[in-house]
């Protein structure tokens, strides 16, 4: 009799253990998801930075990759044998679409950022790259023309030799912008191409480009190096977004032109069928990537080997350059791209980076020395600035 009310007594306990254990764990879990509710209320953004942080070099102890000790370039053979060394015959002119917001209200001094030695409101700011963007051109490719796209609203200051300001109407509104974009390239081409034919105008090919990228090497070569593309675009290894709509090459001739601009038309019709609800930032390069993948014979494979190839879209013959050589961005530089390649020839500053731009100019006046420069971009590009 005593053995069963023992036996009963342990399972009473074995059953009852399972609770003991499982009660106090889930007291736990309530406990650290209130914690984390509670967390997400105060919250704080990632910190940005208003002076430059230097961090490690990516692509240590690759052969074809820039090689740093701080911000000095261990391996400069190549920026040495093709600065200023322009093999283009023709000329080339380098188009950015530039508006400014904004610009009849008094800056707060919570607005202003100080680079170096000045201070900039916003709109200060964004004249400061715009002029960074010409400066590096002038340095790397000076016989080549800057047209500036502009709102024939703004009123830019922009007083420099070989700088045209050339106003198209349309919308610029911010989150019209990049559609806009697009449609002022095709006006300015539809105007080339008119010129063109009546021989007012001697072939001029025309690279169209972000105005937040440094040109580090002459990109005529493009045109020389590549003789039977229409159209020029920038690719990665990206499944959703693997074409970068900051750089456009157009051929200068009256087919080239006249085959890039109806191009760019089925884009825009892309795009304002498909992509508006993307239309701020990203339905430029969605609708892009859907011209190319709607062509049956295309094959996407071709992202992923990092080298130029050439196809046929829409009736015009388009080159695809690796973003890694012609579009080359600071963050990715520490991941997709694995470093810097030496023979770089963009540098594209998106997203909160444009004060490494302003600074890397300011670097590159002071020491003329492109390849340091480029090791100052590679070991500060992991981090986000202010603005």
């Amino acid at each position: 009799m005593l053995g069963k009310r023992l036996c009963v007594g342990w399972n009473r306990l074995l059953l009852c253990l399972p609770m003991v254990i499982i009660i106090p764990h889930m007291l736990s879990v309530k406990e650290l998801h209130q914690e984390m509710h509670f967390g997400d209320g105060h919250k704080q953004k990632p910190k940005k930075f208003d002076h430059l942080i230097l961090g490690p070099a990516a692509g240590e102890g690759l052969p074809d990759r820039l090689q740093c000790q701080g911000v000095n370039a261990l391996n400069k053979s190549h920026f040495r044998t093709s600065h200023n060394s322009s093999q283009s015959i023709d000329q080339v002119a380098l188009v950015t679409v530039f508006t400014t917001y904004n610009s009849t209200i008094e800056s707060r001094p919570v607005d202003l950022v100080t680079v170096g030695n000045t201070s900039y409101n916003k709109v200060e700011r964004s004249m400061a790259i715009l002029n960074v963007f010409i400066n590096f051109i002038q340095v790397t490719m000076p016989q080549s023309n800057v047209i500036i796209l502009t709102d024939p609203a703004s009123e830019l200051p922009v007083h420099r030799d070989m700088v045209t300001v050339q106003p198209i109407q349309g919308e610029y509104s911010r989150d019209k912008l990049m559609l806009q974009r697009i449609r002022s390239y095709i006006t300015f081409l539809e105007a080339r191409l008119e010129k063109l034919r009546q021989k007012q105008e001697e072939v001029t090919h025309f690279i169209f480009t972000d105005s937040d990228i440094a040109v580090i090497d002459d990109l005529g070569r493009i045109f020389t190096d590549h003789p039977n593309f229409d159209l020029a675009l920038t690719f990665r290894n990206n499944k959703e977004q693997p074409l970068n709509s900051g750089f456009i090459a157009v051929r200068g001739t009256a087919e080239g032109i006249q085959r890039g601009k109806t191009f760019l038309e089925n884009v825009v019709k892309v795009y304002s069928s498909k992509f508006m609800k993307a239309s701020r930032m990203l339905g430029d390069q969605l609708a892009l990537a859907w011209v190319v993948r709607s062509n049956p014979n295309f094959d996407v494979r071709k992202f992923s080997r990092r080298e130029a190839f050439l196809d046929k879209i829409g009736g015009a013959s388009v080159l695809f350059l690796p973003c890694s050589h012609y579009n080359w961005t600071p963050p990715e530089g520490a991941g997709q791209f694995h470093g810097m390649p030496l023979d770089v020839k963009v540098v594209h500053f998106k997203g909160s980076r444009k004060r490494l731009m302003l600074e890397s100019w300011n670097f590159f006046s002071s020491s003329s020395d492109l390849a340091d420069m480029l090791c100052l971009i590679l070991s500060s590009g992991r981090t986000k600035y202010d603005f």
